[in-house]
């Protein structure tokens, strides 16, 4: 079976630049690894979408293993929408209005 189409919520791929930038600002090379490693959470995601645990409101949940972020996602019929690229200190379910 082939994976589905990940497609990030706005207000997710915001997130996930101002990370970035933020990393960049202070390294480029964490930059890179935060990088790196959010995109191994997203083809992990991709290839097994009911792995990660179950969260809120019909979502899961991808924890990073170097930085304190996890993906929310929840997988549609057609595609995997990444909702959040949510930091480990934000207020839990603050997304929740993106669904």
């Amino acid at each position: 079976m082939a994976s589905k189409r990940i497609e990030f919520h706005e207000e997710a791929a915001d997130e996930y630049e101002a990370a970035i930038d933020w990393y960049f600002e202070r390294s480029p090379i964490a930059a890179q690894k935060f990088a790196d490693e959010i995109n191994h959470a997203i083809e992990s995601i991709a290839k097994s979408p009911q792995r990660g645990p179950a969260y809120l409101v019909g979502t899961r949940r991808f924890f990073l293993r170097h930085f304190p972020f996890a993906v929310v996602y929840r997988e549609l019929p057609a595609i995997i929408q990444i909702l959040a690229v949510a930091h480990g200190h934000r207020r839990p379910g603050y997304w929740k209005r993106r669904l």
